[in-house]
C-alpha cells in the first residue's frame, strides 16, 4: 500500500474542515440507493432545453444513455447562461503568456469569440455531427475552438499538441475529420514548436480534411496551401456573428478523445453530451467546494481529458475564474508556478505529482519566495501520488491548512471518481489515498478469478455501476469497448489500474496493471513506441517498459535487437530516439535504450515483456519454463550492468 507509514496515519485537517462525514455518506448511499431521485435533483446544475423522459436507459449494457430525451447545448451552458445570470462581466480566463503577458478575457467576451468562429465554421461548410480535429497548445483560442464546435454541434477531437505527424494522422483518419484547427507553433520552455509543419505531413497521409485554420502565435514562416489553409485571424476579422446554439440530445458525442492502450491503435473514447456535463460539474463542486469568487488554476493541458473537463466544460458551467498558462513551469525559473499563485491570488491549485516532484527537486526556496496565502484547496490529477510528495505539498505549500484533494480518474470515466469530496463533507486525509468515491460511483476491487478482495488485498479496480460521466463507446470499435472495458468483470467497468481498500474504508490506487505506461501523468501505449521503433531499418525487435522514476513516474526502458549488418550503438539509438520525436512526439522517446542480441521468447515466438522488465530491475521473472533462449536473460543482465558503471 504505497510502501509508506504514512498510510495509516491521517492529518487533523478534519477538525477544521469537515462537517459530519454522515452528510457525505447519506448523500453517497442515496446515489446508489435511489439514483433516479439523485440524479433527477443533481442534473439541475445544467440548464436544459427540454427535461429528459428517463435519468437511465440500461436495456443495453454496457452502452448505457443517460437522461434519455433530454436536450441542452453545452456551450449555451457554459456561456450563455452565465451572461444572463449576471456574468458577462466577469472574467472566464486569466491566460498567461510564457514571456509573462497576459489577456483577461469576460464570459462576454468568450461569448463573442465563440460565436464568431462558430459562423467562420458553418460558413466553411461544417454541420452538425461533422467532425474537426483541434491541434493546438495552450491558447485562448483552445477552449474557443472546442465551445464553437460545441455549439454547432460538430463533435472535435482535440489532439495533444506534443504528438508527431504519424500519431496526428491516425486520429485524423479514425475521426474523419473535415477541419483541422492548429497554429503556427507555440512557446515551451523558451522554445518554438513548430506545428503547422506537423499538420502538413500529417495530411499527407489522409484525405478527409477539407480545411485548416491556422492560428498566428510564433510568426514562424510556414506554408500555406491555396484553397486548403486559412489564416484564423482574417477569418474572424470585423465580424460579430451570433450563432443560435444547436440543440443537442442529451446521448448525442460532444468529443473524441484517443487514449493508447496496450495493444493496437489508440481508442477513440467518445463522451456524450448531458450526462458528461452533469458529472464533470457536479464533480468539481463535490471535490473542490468552489465558490463564485474563486480563482481556479487547472495547472494541465487543455489536449488531455483534464483540461477537457476541468479547464473548459467543468469550471465555465459553475462560472468560474480559470488561471491558463501557456508556458512551461519552470520557464524561465523554478519559481514561475509559485510567481502565478502569487500574481493571481490562485485560491485552488490542481496539478500532478509529476509537477510536484519536478518543483521538489530544485528546493522549497523558490515556493518562499512568493506569498501563497490565496491558496484554500490543493489538488493532484493524473498518476497515484506518492506520500513523500503528498506531504511536501501539503507542509511546504498548502502551510498545513489547505487539504489535497488527490483525484482518480480516466479519460474513459469523464471526470473524478474517486476524491476526497471538500464540497460535501471533508474526511480525515491519508497521504496518497484517494480516500472514497464520488456520489453515483460504486467501486470493487476484484481478484484474478473475478472475487471481491479482502481489506488490504491487491487487487483489480472496477467499478460495478454506470454513472453519468461514462463514455458511450469507442469510435468505430463497439466491439472493443465491450472487451476491453466490461467483459473481464461480468459487466462491471474494468480501468486497468491496482488498488487496494485498507480496513478503514480507504482507497489507494496502485498504477496500471497491463502495459500502459504513466510518464509524468500522460498513458502511453507500448506498442505504440514499439512499433514506432521497429519502423527504423535497422530494427529487428524490440520491448519497451515502465521503470519506476522518482520524477516522472515511469521512464520508458527499450531493448532493441538490430538486423545483421546493423551495429547497436550511441548513434543508432540517438537516431531512433529522433525519429520517435518525429513520429510520435517527445514524451513517447525512451529514456534508456539498450542493444542486445536477442529477446526472451516462448517457443511460439512470442516475446516475454514481463521477464523482460523482470530481469532489468533486478526483479524475480517468475515462470519461465516456456522460455526459449535462457542466453537472452543474461544479455539483458549484462546490458543494464554496462549501464550502471557507465552511468557511475
Amino acid at each position: 500500500m504505497q510502501g509508506s507509514s504514512a498510510n495509516n496515519s491521517a492529518l487533523p485537517i478534519e477538525e477544521r474542515y469537515h462537517p459530519g462525514k454522515e452528510v457525505y455518506r447519506r448523500l453517497h448511499e442515496e446515489s446508489l440507493e435511489n439514483p433516479e431521485k439523485f440524479w433527477n435533483e443533481h442534473a439541475g446544475i445544467i440548464e436544459w432545453y427540454r427535461r429528459w423522459e428517463k435519468v437511465l436507459d440500461d436495456s443495453n449494457p454496457p452502452f448505457y444513455r443517460w437522461f434519455v430525451s433530454g436536450k441542452l447545448n453545452l456551450s449555451y451552458n457554459c456561456l450563455d447562461r452565465n451572461i444572463k445570470n449576471h456574468r458577462r462581466n466577469k472574467a472566464a480566463y486569466i491566460w498567461i503568456a510564457e514571456d509573462g503577458t497576459e489577456k483577461i478575457v469576460t464570459y462576454r467576451g468568450l461569448h463573442k469569440r465563440v460565436n464568431v468562429l462558430a459562423a467562420v465554421l458553418r460558413d466553411l461548410g461544417i454541420q452538425k455531427g461533422d467532425r474537426i480535429v483541434i491541434y493546438l497548445p495552450m491558447l485562448l483560442e483552445a477552449p474557443v475552438a472546442m465551445l464553437a464546435a460545441a455549439r454547432i454541434g460538430a463533435p472535435f477531437s482535440f489532439v495533444f499538441a506534443g504528438y508527431g505527424a504519424s500519431a496526428l494522422s491516425e486520429r485524423i483518419r479514425d475521426s474523419g475529420a473535415k477541419l483541422v484547427i492548429t497554429s503556427d507553433g507555440g512557446f515551451r520552455g523558451g522554445k518554438v514548436v513548430e506545428l503547422k509543419k506537423v499538420v502538413d505531413e500529417a495530411l499527407q497521409e489522409t484525405t478527409s480534411v477539407e480545411n485548416v485554420i491556422v492560428v498566428k502565435r510564433t510568426g514562424t514562416e510556414v506554408d500555406m496551401v491555396e484553397s486548403r489553409d486559412l489564416w484564423y485571424h482574417d477569418l474572424v476579422a470585423d465580424r460579430n456573428d451570433y450563432v443560435e446554439p444547436e440543440v443537442m440530445d442529451s446521448n448525442d458525442p460532444l468529443y473524441i478523445l484517443y487514449t493508447s492502450g496496450t495493444t493496437g491503435k489508440p481508442k477513440g473514447v467518445v463522451h456524450g453530451t448531458g450526462g458528461y456535463a452533469v458529472w464533470v460539474a457536479n464533480t468539481l463542486e463535490w471535490a473542490f467546494g468552489p465558490t463564485e469568487d474563486d480563482r481556479w488554476w487547472c495547472a494541465a493541458d487543455v489536449g488531455w481529458v483534464t483540461g477537457h473537463s476541468y479547464i473548459v466544460f467543468a469550471p465555465l458551467i459553475l462560472g468560474l475564474t480559470s488561471i491558463m498558462y501557456e508556458g512551461s513551469i519552470i520557464h524561465p525559473g523554478p519559481d514561475r508556478l509559485w510567481k502565478i499563485v502569487q500574481d493571481y491570488a490562485v485560491n485552488l491549485l490542481y496539478t500532478s505529482p509529476t509537477a510536484i516532484r519536478t518543483l521538489m527537486r530544485y528546493g522549497v526556496q523558490y515556493a518562499r519566495m512568493h506569498d501563497l496565502s490565496s491558496l484554500r484547496v490543493l489538488g493532484s490529477v493524473g498518476e497515484p501520488i506518492n506520500p513523500a510528495a503528498w506531504q511536501w505539498y501539503y507542509t511546504n505549500i498548502g502551510k498545513d491548512r489547505c487539504p489535497i484533494i488527490d483525484t482518480y480518474w480516466q479519460t474513459e470515466t469523464g471526470g473524478f471518481v474517486m476524491a476526497p469530496a471538500n464540497g460535501i463533507s471533508l474526511p480525515l486525509l491519508k497521504p496518497g489515498s484517494v480516500t472514497f468515491p464520488m456520489p453515483g460511483i460504486d467501486p470493487v476491487i476484484y481478484g484474478e478469478e473475478g472475487a471481491e478482495v479482502k481489506p488490504g488485498e491487491k487487487g483489480y479496480f472496477a467499478i460495478r455501476k454506470p454513472w453519468p460521466g461514462m463514455f458511450l463507446t469507442l469510435n468505430n470499435d463497439p466491439d472493443r469497448f465491450r472487451s476491453a472495458y466490461f467483459d473481464k468483470f461480468n459487466g462491471a467497468y474494468y480501468s486497468g489500474d491496482f488498488a487496494i481498500r485498507d480496513q478503514d474504508g480507504y482507497y489507494w490506487l496502485l498504477g496500471r496493471a497491463d502495459e500502459v505506461l504513466n510518464v509524468s501523468g500522460h498513458r502511453l501505449g507500448t506498442i505504440e513506441i514499439e512499433d514506432a521503433i521497429i519502423t527504423s531499418e535497422e530494427v529487428a525487435e524490440t520491448a519497451v517498459f515502465g521503470k519506476p522514476d522518482p520524477v516522472r513516474g515511469e521512464s520508458i526502458v527499450a531493448f532493441v535487437v538490430v538486423k545483421d549488418g546493423f551495429t547497436g550503438d550511441l548513434n543508432l539509438g540517438n537516431a531512433i530516439k529522433g525519429r520517435i520525436r518525429e513520429t510520435l512526439g517527445p514524451i513517447y522517446i525512451p529514456h534508456e535504450i539498450h542493444f542486445v542480441s536477442s529477446l526472451p521468447k516462448t517457443r511460439s515466438g512470442k516475446i516475454m515483456r514481463r521477464v523482460v522488465k523482470a530481469v532489468a530491475l533486478n526483479q524475480v521473472p517468475g515462470d519461465i519454463s516456456t522460455l526459449e533462449n535462457s542466453v537472452s536473460v543474461d544479455e539483458i543482465r549484462d546490458a543494464i550492468e554496462e549501464f550502471r558503471k557507465e552511468s557511475g
